[in-house]
């Protein structure tokens, strides 16, 4: 790997730890509890930040072609860190409110920019065949934050309570934005147009809009990424029910957390090796995370969480590689808008799941919803098996060499 592309790979490594290393993640909900918010309200709250970060997904994702991606990246975290403080300051439902509108605002300047920064500045040093290995390690180092936080979070609040982790939350915010302010970015954010030909913010939105859906290729890497990423993420919030279900203790929950986030870092780790899987190959993996998924929910037994952590791993391997494909296939000017799309289109089958999830949850067991959601994945595994059109967001193109 080549010194510039060096220098990437760690910013981007510590910028994704730092991103999650926020200690108030495993907490704040007993912070709106202690508060005086009702159940409904919490989930109001989510809702909020739900709708927050999908309508400005695209938007912002034209804004990360327009302008410069970096400082989208710093500029994020600081509006996180404004909204945790203010939620520890002054803790009240609407505070809760801004802090979580705040939250998807930075969801939305990451999402799209990040990938499109890591892309083009391996494309400048010839190295993409490395992009799924490199964002595979990153989700990977997301993971392992999130562990990390979830573990010092118990003693910095018996220690301190709610200021503390507000506290060392918002300090984790200000160390991501400095360390955006390390990237590096060879390009030339697009301006206003004019003489020079550049496109103006309408114009890139409109190209990306354009790529999205009249490119054949990137409209099918699009759908892909979207649902092989989705499903699985709404899913990881229902593992406590399940085990719950299954005869756990619930002093056994955080451990098995544990275990299933340990498989989804293995399948990050392997992303990599697993780029050049042809269509055939990339289906099978996604048939067998499917089955492994719905056995391991129906058997009722504890040791069934090995097979759901194997499926988590094979998911995330999936989304690593079929977010590197997309990459692959978008050619115009405005990548992070085409990624924005995947993002928007993973935020609304994420609240489909939600939604179906809760409707049917007074109807049916955990184990058996865990098993009907694997049934998506075996029929993007045949989509992507037997489909023409999908073989063309499936199939990796030749690597350029490193």
């Amino acid at each position: 790997m080549s010194p510039p592309a060096k220098r990437l790979v760690r910013t981007l490594y510590v910028y994704t730890f730092l991103d999650d290393f926020v200690l108030l993640y495993p907490v704040y909900a007993l912070l709106f509890t202690d508060t005086g918010l009702s159940v409904a309200e919490t989930s109001s709250l989510f809702v909020i930040w739900s709708v927050a970060g999908l309508v400005l997904e695209v938007p912002s994702g034209a804004l990360a072609d327009s302008v410069s991606r970096r400082l989208l990246l710093f500029a994020g975290p600081l509006l996180a860190a404004a909204g945790f403080a203010l939620w520890v300051i002054f803790p009240s439902y609407w505070i809760f409110a801004l802090g979580f509108v705040l939250w998807g605002v930075r969801d939305a300047l990451g999402s799209g920019s990040i990938e499109a920064l890591v892309y083009e500045e391996l494309a400048r040093t010839g190295e993409t065949s490395r992009y799924a290995q490199v964002m595979g390690r990153a989700a990977s180092a997301s993971m392992a934050a999130t562990a990390a936080a979830i573990a010092l979070a118990i003693p910095v609040f018996a220690a301190g309570g709610y200021p503390a982790v507000g506290v060392a939350s918002v300090l984790a915010c200000l160390l991501t934005a400095a360390t955006a302010l390390a990237f590096p970015e060879h390009r030339s954010p697009v301006r206003e147009a004019g003489d020079d030909g550049e496109l103006s913010y309408g114009q890139v939105l409109r190209a990306g809009l354009a790529e999205a859906r009249g490119d054949r290729r990137v409209l099918h890497g699009l759908i892909l990424l979207a649902t092989v990423t989705a499903v699985w993420g709404a899913l990881d919030e229902y593992v406590a029910f399940l085990g719950i279900e299954a005869g756990l203790p619930e002093t056994a929950i955080p451990p098995v957390y544990l275990l299933v986030w340990a498989g989804a870092t293995a399948g990050g780790l392997l992303a990599g090796r697993a780029r050049r899987l042809r269509a055939r190959g990339f289906g099978a993996v996604l048939a067998a995370g499917a089955v492994a998924l719905a056995g391991g929910a129906l058997s009722g037994h504890p040791a069934g969480f090995v097979a759901i952590a194997a499926a988590f791993g094979v998911f995330q391997l999936a989304g690593v590689v079929a977010d590197a494909r997309l990459q692959d296939s978008i050619t115009g000017p405005s990548r992070a808008t085409v990624t924005s799309v995947a993002g928007l289109g993973t935020g609304v089958i994420t609240l489909a799941v939600y939604g179906v999830y809760g409707a049917a949850s007074g109807l049916v067991s955990h184990g058996l919803m865990f098993a009907l959601l694997s049934v998506p994945y075996l029929l993007v595994a045949a989509w992507v098996i037997i489909g023409r059109r999908a073989r063309a967001a499936a199939e990796p193109e030749p690597a350029p060499a490193a």
